[in-house]
C-alpha cells in the first residue's frame, strides 16, 4: 500500500467524526448501539474512509445524500473491525437505486446469444469495480439487526471474497492451516444446506447460499452478524471459522 494512502487513511480515522454524521449512524444503523465504545470509534473511522474513497452514485432518480452514504458505509465498516484492511480494494463505486431494479444478463449457449432480465436488490462482480444496492433493502437491513438478512453485509462480503483474485467463497486468510480448516468446514456446511434446501427443510442459513460457495460465504456472513447466537449454537464449527476470520463475537453482543 502506498505510504501516502496509508497516512491519509490514518488521518481520516483519527479526525473528529462530524456530529451530524454520527447522528445518522446512530439513528439508521441499529447494530451500532450494541458495539463497545472502542468498536464504535473504530467503525466510524472506517466508515469515514469509505465515504471519502468510494464514489457513491444515485441511480433511478435517487438523490445521493449523506444518510445514504453513511448508512451503507457504516454497515460495510462492520466487516472491517479488528483487522488489517485495504478497504475493499477492487471496489471503486457504489451505485444505489431507490428500490429493486432489473439487470439484463447476456450469455452464449451453443453459439447462440440470449438475454434475460433479472430482478435484483443488489449485486457486485469481481471485474466491474462497482457494487449496486437497492436503498429500501439497505434501510430495512440497517433497521433490523436480528432477521439474518442484510443486503450491505452480503454484497460487501463478496468484495472480501474478491480480494484474493477469485470468487470462490474463501477470502484472504492468515495461514495455510486456516485455509484448510475453512475449506473443510465450509464445504461440509454448504453440502448440508444444499441437502436441506432440496428437501424443503427450514434452515437458519438462507437457502440462497446453497447456490455456490461464494453465495454461501455471503449468506453465512449475514447470519454471523445478525443471528450470531443461533449460529453458534446450531453451526458451531461454521461460527468459529467466521469468528476467527472477522475477529468478532456477535453471539456475545
Amino acid at each position: 500500500m502506498p505510504l501516502f494512502r496509508k497516512s491519509r487513511r490514518e488521518r481520516l480515522r483519527t479526525e473528529p467524526f462530524p456530529d451530524h454524521w454520527r447522528r445518522i449512524v446512530e439513528n439508521r444503523v441499529s447494530v451500532f448501539s450494541r458495539l463497545s465504545e472502542a468498536d464504535q470509534r473504530e467503525l466510524l473511522g472506517h466508515a469515514r474512509v469509505l465515504v471519502e474513497e468510494k464514489h457513491f452514485e444515485g441511480a433511478g432518480d435517487l438523490i445521493m445524500r449523506d444518510e445514504v452514504r453513511l448508512t451503507i458505509a457504516a454497515q460495510a465498516a462492520l466487516l472491517l473491525l479488528h483487522r488489517e484492511t485495504d478497504y475493499f480494494p477492487r471496489l471503486t463505486s457504489v451505485i444505489v437505486y431507490p428500490s429493486g431494479y432489473v439487470a439484463t444478463n447476456q450469455r452464449a449457449e451453443g453459439g447462440i446469444w440470449s438475454e434475460d432480465d433479472e430482478h435484483l436488490s443488489g449485486h457486485t462482480q469481481r471485474n466491474l469495480g462497482a457494487l449496486v444496492l437497492a436503498w429500501d433493502d439497505v434501510e430495512a437491513g440497517a433497521a433490523d439487526p436480528d432477521d439474518g438478512r442484510n443486503l450491505v453485509l452480503h454484497e460487501f462480503a463478496h468484495q472480501l471474497d474478491f480480494e484474493d483474485g477469485s470468487t470462490d467463497g474463501t477470502p484472504l486468510l492468515d495461514s495455510g492451516a486456516q485455509a484448510r480448516s475453512w475449506a473443510a468446514v465450509f464445504g461440509n456446511e454448504l453440502e448440508t444446506l444444499r441437502r436441506a434446501a432440496d428437501a424443503g427443510e427450514s434452515t437458519l442459513l438462507d437457502p440462497y447460499g446453497a447456490r455456490n460457495p461464494a453465495e454461501f460465504f455471503a449468506v453465512a456472513t449475514e447470519t454471523f452478524f445478525e443471528r450470531g447466537r443461533e449460529l453458534s449454537g446450531r453451526h458451531p464449527k461454521l461460527y468459529e471459522e467466521l469468528k476467527r476470520y472477522y475477529r468478532q463475537d456477535p453471539a456475545a453482543w
